[in-house]
């Protein structure tokens, strides 16, 4: 663990000398929050704000998540991978210190994006509750960092991984179930809604948000988890740069 360690404790430095990134992270889940929880008329339910807030926490987590990938791409791009994967440290390191920090870098988003959520009128929930959502996000954010991480080294630069981000990113997010309930979706949408990644985490905060334990889609992202790390684990290991 002391090499995973050392990455996290490298790029956590790192994060929080550029302090732009910081707070612009921030800025499109927060507006989300404001504009869209407060703001848009919706007739389905009656505490819209208490609706979304789950949406927004996840594409907060999806956020950092695939910024993961941005992180190794620069490490690739200034030539400090290449020196990473030869040093003795096993280069699972490399991987795992990146999952790892992105992971707690997004609960930290989160948890101002939930600071937010409740100084705007979102009800305050017991601490098992915020647990369990804490549980959730990082199984998620571990998912997408994985994913994110291993992308990350079969793209050239930095601007095809950043359009291959949006590309991913806003059709995961508006074929979710974030913004809509399945009941008043068009029949397309509600089956890619439930096959959607991002549901799963989504649906599970809503469901611990209203006292039940999401079982079945919090064994769904770990099994996921579990997978997609395994993939990046494999990949790491044969890669050349």
């Amino acid at each position: 663990m002391r090499g995973v360690v050392w990455y996290i404790e490298r790029d956590f430095l790192r994060w929080v000398r550029g302090r732009v990134a910081v707070f612009s992270a921030l800025v499109m889940p927060a507006a989300w929050l404001i504009f869209i929880g407060l703001a848009l008329p919706i007739r389905f339910t009656d505490n819209y704000l208490a609706f979304i807030t789950p949406g927004i926490l996840v594409m907060t987590m999806l956020s950092a998540g695939l910024s993961g990938g941005t992180l190794l791409m620069f490490d690739k791009i200034l030539g400090f991978l290449n020196k990473f994967l030869a040093l003795p440290a096993p280069r699972e390191d490399i991987l795992f210190g990146k999952i790892l920090f992105v992971s707690v870098r997004g609960l930290i988003q989160v948890t101002i994006i939930l600071v937010i959520a409740v100084l705007i009128g979102e009800s305050v929930y017991t601490p098992v509750q915020y647990g369990l959502t804490y549980l959730i996000l990082f199984l998620f954010g571990i998912l997408t960092s994985a994913f994110a991480t291993t992308l990350a080294l079969y793209l050239e630069d930095h601007d095809s991984f950043a359009a291959v981000n949006t590309m991913i990113s806003l059709p995961l997010f508006f074929t979710s179930s974030a913004l809509m309930p399945y009941s008043v979706m068009p029949d397309w949408l509600r089956i890619l809604a439930t096959i959607n990644p991002l549901s799963y985490a989504i649906d599970a905060i809503r469901a611990v948000n209203a006292g039940a334990f999401p079982s079945v889609q919090i064994a769904a992202l770990t099994i996921l988890g579990i997978a997609v790390t395994a993939m990046s684990v494999r990949v790491f290991r044969r890669v050349t740069i």
